[in-house]
């Protein structure tokens, strides 16, 4: 039976984790959990799993849970989540917390030679070479939860990385694929999360209708698996049934199918390198009508357009990328700027940046609040 922690495990990559541990019981223990302020579902999560460690970030939501706890230890704040990595019981952690809070659990779990399931991929734009470098000295498998960097991972396991010629990484397109830029200017909040295939989390669902998601796992999808910027294409792919595609030298395309459903890739990354039965229905490939292909459009889609010149440039400038999205993807869901101001701001912290080629972690954690407290100053004056 594997034990297993649960970082963000009141969100949908963590609620659907614990799906497949209701499904399997006998191959999992849920050692820890933790969530960020959601403290009446993770107190309905402890009752029902007993995890010997919790931790909550946010210090007045986890005074709601003392005395209610039980055996379970309560953890909280950053060092919380730091402590629940480094327990030496635990065996693999499933790492969905969202944004750049990722970065220093992440570091933490390497550090400690835990098998790692990761849904989160503002880390590795953030701190990609440090990451996988930290991955490859410790001897650490990373196995990625995101659809389609699951399915570019399982498609080149084992396989010579030199023999790739082409990474076709796939996107839905997201709410607005057919609308014109001049309509894209009046959009509400609620149109953006009404995504058509996928159910995730709000700031997600911002980044896929922008393609900024894509943008991030295009820098993202270089880190993991090691190739350059020239070989990997984006695709846009409404039907959502292949979730990527890896072209070889010899012209063979190796491409992984399945329903639009998350938890066909977490399964994956925590029985890895199991196979197991789930219940979930399979693609019906009679009713499919098509599969259809298109190049997105970087003028429509212009935060696109930044990721792309972010991840020619690499060094620092994915992490300011990834920060000023943030900022300005949180401050749309407050309501304070428009749908359209969100590239704009990212363009003007990026165009205030001075690239470094090599950064440490250290200089990562100064250039991702410089370019918070930009892309704050930016939206302030516009405001």
């Amino acid at each position: 039976m594997k034990r297993i922690a649960i970082l963000g495990s009141t969100g949908s990559i963590g609620q659907n984790a614990l799906e497949i541990v209701r499904n399997l019981p006998d191959k999992f223990k849920v050692t820890a959990l933790s969530a960020n302020s959601n403290a009446a579902l993770l107190l309905k999560q402890i009752r029902e799993f007993r995890p010997s460690y919790v931790c909550i970030g946010d210090v007045a939501s986890a005074e709601r849970l003392r005395g209610l706890l039980g055996k379970t230890r309560l953890l909280t704040g950053k060092d919380g989540f730091l402590e629940i990595v480094a327990k030496p019981e635990i065996e693999e952690v499933l790492i969905a917390i969202s944004g750049s809070a990722a970065l220093e659990p992440l570091l933490e779990a390497i550090k400690n030679n835990k098998q790692i399931a990761l849904a989160n991929k503002e880390a590795l734009v953030m701190a990609g070479s440090i990451i996988m470098e930290a991955t490859r000295r410790k001897k650490v498998k990373l196995i990625p939860i995101d659809s389609e960097q699951s399915a570019i991972w399982q498609c080149v396991e084992g396989k010579d990385k030199e023999k790739i010629r082409q990474i076709y990484l796939t996107a839905s397109g997201g709410p607005f694929r057919n609308i014109s830029a001049k309509a894209m200017r009046n959009v509400s909040v609620e149109m953006v999360l009404n995504h058509p295939r996928w159910k995730m989390g709000k700031k997600v669902t911002v980044d896929s209708a922008t393609l900024m998601n894509k943008g991030l796992e295009l820098i993202e999808a270089m880190f993991l698996f090691d190739v350059s910027l020239d070989k990997i294409r984006i695709l846009i792919h409404p039907q959502a049934i292949i979730h990527s595609m890896v072209e070889f030298i010899d012209g063979i395309i190796l491409a992984q199918l399945s329903i639009t459903d998350m938890r066909i890739p977490i399964q994956y990354a925590l029985t890895y390198p199991e196979r197991l039965h789930n219940a979930l229905h399979s693609v019906d490939f009679c009713s499919l009508k098509k599969l259809d292909f298109e190049k997105p459009d970087c003028k429509r889609f212009p935060c696109l357009e930044l990721a792309y010149a972010a991840a020619k440039k690499m060094g620092t400038a994915p992490c300011v990328l990834n920060a000023a999205n943030e900022v300005s993807v949180e401050e749309f869901l407050k309501g304070k700027i428009k749908f359209y101001s969100i590239p704009k701001v990212i363009e003007k912290v990026l165009s205030k940046h001075i690239n470094k080629e090599k950064p440490t972690l250290e200089d990562i954690r100064e250039i991702d609040s410089w370019a918070r407290r930009k892309a704050d100053e930016v939206i302030n004056r516009c405001n």
